[in-house]
């Protein structure tokens, strides 16, 4: 291959978004003759690098389309590229080894385990991941530096603040190098200057090249990302939009 065209496709595979959807639909059957749609004709194009915002109320289909775009959840309908990949093609292993080393997911309540240092409850995906142990302990402090908790490495979680343990949640999910950080509602159980560092941390994860998809009801925390799109009904429309 000419150096030309390694130079294109190095171009292209930059170009190329971390997240495509197109018409990307959800109905669930209820226990009676109606259907419920939640998720109508979802076009969404989320580029590397980027910071974007998912707002709406509940109800609206924000925490369904965030389910299918975590390979949580599989389409009625519609087509969604994970980093390239379109993931109606993967069996459910595959699909569980793409969810695993694409994606990080951030939620609200922490998830930590009460018995685990910070260390080790951002070591752990490693395990799953078969890595050696000590490649897991190193990279897992450079995973709490990263998000300024270098010296509380061997503290439990009933020894940090709510804002220090949404940083260990951060780094566990940072822990594989996932393309594509989901957070979902991540400031809704922190005080609001908390929150304003973990926003402030994500804008940095963005800078460091980070696709970053906070889903949130809260139209102040959605001001900070780079764009924003509304959920309304289970229609997706840029913020501002009729």
């Amino acid at each position: 291959m000419s150096g030309a065209s390694q130079g294109s496709d190095a171009r292209d595979a930059a170009a190329a978004p971390v997240i495509l959807t197109r018409a990307l639909s959800k109905t669930y059957a209820a226990h009676t003759e109606a259907e419920v749609q939640a998720l109508r004709g979802v076009d969404l194009r989320i580029d590397r690098g980027e910071f974007v915002a998912i707002m709406g109320p509940s109800g609206s289909g924000k925490s369904t389309l965030m389910n299918l775009i975590g390979c949580l959840d599989t389409p009625t309908s519609g087509v969604y590229e994970c980093d390239g990949v379109d993931v109606s093609t993967l069996d459910p292993e595959d699909l569980a080894a793409l969810r695993r080393d694409k994606i990080g997911f951030v939620f609200q309540g922490f998830n930590l385990l009460p018995r685990m240092s910070a260390l080790d409850n951002v070591a752990m995906p490693l395990g799953y991941a078969r890595v050696p142990p000590h490649e897991r302990t190193e990279r897992a402090r450079e995973a709490l530096v990263s998000v300024g908790l270098g010296e509380r490495v061997g503290h439990r979680p009933s020894e940090l603040s709510g804002g220090q343990q949404q940083r260990v949640a951060i780094a566990r999910a940072l822990i594989n190098r996932p393309p594509i950080l989901l957070a979902d509602e991540p400031t809704g159980a922190l005080d609001s200057k908390t929150g304003e560092e973990i926003l402030a941390l994500f804008k940095r994860l963005r800078d460091d090249d980070h696709t970053v998809v906070l889903i949130t009801h809260d139209a102040d925390v959605a001001a900070h990302a780079d764009r924003v799109y509304v959920m309304r009904d289970g229609e997706l429309h840029p913020e501002g939009a009729a």
